[in-house]
């Protein structure tokens, strides 16, 4: 498929309240999001269904497909609590829907999902974000890894908790910041740090920064335009925000 007066439509699956959604815009889709549950904040078209129990002929009116399955059962906090099994696991679910479609898809998680070959995203990989959250990233398609600040150089976090040493040394607005249900900032800066003005806190917890859906999004453009990447990263596109990741 090669776009061209319209906007490529995205499906975006298990959208909640749509850091997606934004960053796909950004890139240039026109997007409809799908959740189980009502999403009164959600900034695009919003369909309220089952996500693995869409009829195929919806399914084929899009161009694309983006699917966030629960992360809950993959996460650290479940591993800890050992309660993983009290939330569903529907990664491989989600895979064997999405290839079904012959569509292009990516399907987005936590560290410790069961994702194939995926690329990792870091708040510390785009200028203006302020969150260190790692989301994993899976395609049928080609997508770089950015050039990125390793990973062992994380910034230090602002944190609210008197007992450790940096505390009262950093500020919300200006260092980075956790955005978790441990309220370690305020959701004002929450919102700034992910570039997110639209959710709520709880939302917010769960949400991806649009700048990594943007990131993901340009290289599934150029792909659904039939334009080749490179052997090791991907031809950089036109915007400030994607050739700072690029390095």
């Amino acid at each position: 498929m090669r776009p061209g007066t319209r906007r490529p439509k995205l499906l975006d699956l298990f959208c909640c309240a749509g850091g997606a959604a934004v960053g796909y815009e950004r890139a240039g889709f026109d997007v409809t999001g799908v959740d189980k549950e009502p999403q009164p904040n959600y900034p695009c078209h919003f369909v309220q269904a089952d996500a693995l129990t869409l009829d195929a002929a919806f399914i084929a009116g899009f161009d694309a497909i983006h699917a966030s399955p629960p992360c809950q059962h993959y996460s650290d906090l479940a591993k800890r609590n050992g309660n993983a099994e009290d939330w569903p696991d529907l990664v491989d679910d989600t895979r064997t829907m999405l290839q079904a479609t012959g569509k292009p898809w990516v399907i987005e998680n936590v560290e410790g999902a069961p994702l194939r070959s995926p690329i990792v995203l870091c708040g510390t990989m785009f200028p203006g974000l302020r969150v260190i959250r790692h989301r994993l990233f899976e395609a049928n398609f080609p997508i770089a890894q950015p050039h990125h600040i390793p990973h062992a150089e994380h910034p230090r976090c602002h944190t609210l908790d008197k007992r450790k040493g940096h505390y009262g040394k950093t500020c919300e607005w200006t260092d980075y910041v956790s955005v978790n249900g441990g309220g370690n900032c305020s959701v004002a800066a929450a919102r700034d740090a992910m570039g997110i003005d639209w959710m709520t806190k709880r939302e917010i917890n769960e949400a991806i920064p649009p700048a990594y859906a943007e990131y993901v999004g340009r290289q599934l453009m150029r792909h659904l335009r039939g334009e080749t990447h490179g052997k090791d990263r991907v031809k950089r596109a036109h915007t400030p925000l994607f050739e700072a990741a690029c390095g």
